[in-house]
């Protein structure tokens, strides 16, 4: 077991604790996040960053698709609410509204 999971957590509680690493001003993608947790897909953490509360203290903005671009959300809402909590963190949108991963991607522990 490391920082990144607690396999004695049920799997939302693995991938929550997972997102709590992304430091401000960085992303990390579904994928990444799948692979750093084990035995899910980036369709799960999608799911269960969708099942948090509004008022939640995992930073669920920070994660995006692997094209570097916010994944729509519902009646996007969550889609503008995603784009200006990045923006305030000075995470910066292409005119293609992607995110330039090279720049602004996590490098966690487990990825070096």
């Amino acid at each position: 077991m490391d920082i990144y999971s607690k396999e004695d957590q049920p799997l939302y509680e693995q991938i929550y604790h997972c997102v709590k690493q992304i430091p401000q001003g960085k992303v990390a993608t579904y994928g990444q996040i799948a692979k750093m947790v084990g035995r899910c897909s980036a369709q799960m953490v999608g799911f269960s960053l969708a099942a948090l509360k509004i008022k939640s203290n995992v930073p669920w903005h920070r994660v995006i698709n692997h094209k570097g671009k916010i994944s729509p959300h519902g009646d996007g809402l969550g889609t503008s609410l995603q784009k200006e909590l990045l923006l305030s963190e000075g995470i910066e949108f292409d005119d293609t509204n992607a995110i330039d991963l090279a720049r602004f991607q996590w490098k966690s522990k487990k990825d070096v």
